[in-house]
């Protein structure tokens, strides 16, 4: 199976697609269990939601799901969120806390290794090469990091999670412009709710690849899947009318974010401050 999928384009701005995968090889997908075999934590439709609203953005989207191993997880195993409830580098159960796997068929320290090796590296190779490239053109670049969660999941956080959750790791990731942006269009969007840096602050690929002070800015995206999806419970069918709705909003933050990265360029620490 190809790991990953690289779609080339000339904009400032690169989508990162680190849960949208399906694939899970047949001797992992053998050890998984029922539940584990629902792929209930896949970021479902989200590569199609934003297909074509800007495009001119690269997007490099991981094909393997995160049960074979968490593409935006740290490859050390250290905790996003110490304290809080999450999942790991290879979850061991989803995300109500219930376990994926069979008796005694979890993943092995070798099995780790290997998957790191195999899956988590090729796909992170790739998005900074990518990232790389857009820089060299553009002298800056903008990873926005495209994710989807279910609205309700009482094992990570309590209530109904908002419909836009962004997330910079408390403004380190990116220009403040940038955040701003987002942030703005966000409040903007009626009947939608939104906030910066809460329960979601940024991924490790958000944290990892943002320095906007070397010209590489990152922001992640968490969408409540309510949003756009007709159900929450498979087969977690997207829901079209819902879907255009938030693409209007989507395509003008991106537009926004776009714009923004090429007066960094061009005017630079007026900017990045």
């Amino acid at each position: 199976m190809a790991v990953f999928e690289v779609r080339q384009g000339t904009s400032p701005v690169i989508l990162g697609f680190p849960h949208t995968g399906t694939e899970v090889p047949p001797p992992i997908w053998q050890r998984l269990n029922d539940n584990g075999r629902i792929l209930a934590d896949t970021d479902w439709h989200i590569h199609d939601l934003y297909e074509g609203l800007l495009p001119d953005a690269t997007t490099v989207r991981a094909t393997f799901h995160r049960y074979v191993i968490d593409a935006n997880r740290d490859p050390e195993g250290i905790s996003l969120y110490p304290g809080q409830n999450t999942t790991g580098l290879v979850p061991e159960t989803d995300f109500d806390g219930v376990p994926i796997w069979q008796e005694g068929q979890g993943p092995t320290d070798a099995d780790i290794a290997a998957r790191l090796r195999d899956f988590h590296a090729p796909y992170h190779a790739a998005l900074a090469a990518e990232i790389a490239r857009v820089k060299a053109i553009h002298g800056v670049a903008v990873l926005y990091d495209c994710h989807s969660i279910r609205s309700h999941i009482p094992f990570l956080f309590e209530g109904k999670l908002p419909d836009f959750n962004i997330g910079t790791d408390m403004g380190k990731t990116c220009a403040p412009a940038i955040e701003a942006a987002a942030v703005e269009t966000a409040a903007k969007a009626e009947r939608y709710t939104h906030v910066l840096n809460g329960r979601f602050k940024g991924g490790w690929t958000t944290r990892h690849y943002g320095k906007p002070e070397a010209g590489v800015h990152a922001i992640q995206m968490e969408l409540a899947q309510s949003t756009h999806l007709a159900s929450e419970a498979p087969p977690f069918a997207l829901d079209a009318a819902k879907a255009e709705g938030l693409r209007r909003h989507l395509r003008r933050m991106l537009q926004d974010i776009e714009t923004i990265a090429l007066d960094l360029n061009k005017f630079g620490q007026n900017l990045q401050n």
